[in-house]
C-alpha cells in the first residue's frame, strides 16, 4: 500500500471509488471535474490517496480554515475496509495539518455511519453532542 497526494488526472479514480464505496456522489455540483479541480488549485496537496498498486483504494479530502483542519469525504474500497486503511489516511492528513501548522482535526460523520464514528473515536476523536451541524446551500449539488 502506498500513499500520496492526487491530481486531477486522478479524478475518473477517485469518482469510481466514492461509487464503490457508498458515498454520495453530486457530478454536477461539488464533485463535478471543474470543481475537484478548483480545490486542487485552491489547496493542493489535500486530496490524500491510499494506493494498492494502481487501484485507488482510499481517499480523503482535507480542508482548512487556517486554524482547523477538516478531514471530509473519507471513503475506503468496500475489498480494503477494516485492514487500517482509513486510519492510515487519518494520520496522514493529520500529519499534513501540523505541517501547515494546524493541530485541531475535525470530522463531520454522519449518524448512521456507526463504523467511521467508532474509527474516529478509536483514534483519540471526541464526539460532540452539544453541536449541531446548519448548512446553507444555493444549489442542491453542493
Amino acid at each position: 500500500m502506498h500513499y500520496r497526494f492526487l491530481s486531477l488526472e486522478d479524478y475518473g479514480k477517485v469518482v469510481e471509488l466514492w461509487k464503490r464505496s457508498g458515498l454520495k456522489y453530486k457530478p454536477v455540483g461539488r464533485d463535478s471535474e471543474r470543481a475537484i479541480s478548483e480545490q486542487m488549485i485552491k489547496q493542493p496537496n489535500m486530496f490524500l490517496g491510499a494506493f494498492d498498486g494502481e487501484r485507488l483504494v482510499g481517499i480523503a479530502m482535507l480542508t482548512d480554515d487556517g486554524r482547523k483542519g477538516w478531514i471530509n469525504r473519507l471513503a475506503v474500497d468496500p475489498e480494503y475496509q477494516r485492514r487500517g486503511v482509513a486510519a492510515e489516511i487519518i494520520k496522514r492528513a493529520e500529519e499534513t495539518f501540523r505541517s501547515r501548522g494546524i493541530f485541531l482535526f475535525a470530522a463531520l460523520v454522519e449518524d448512521w455511519n456507526i463504523p467511521s464514528q467508532n474509527l474516529f473515536k478509536k483514534l483519540g476523536y471526541k464526539k460532540h453532542d452539544d453541536i449541531y451541524y446548519f448548512s446553507k446551500r444555493d444549489f442542491d449539488d453542493y
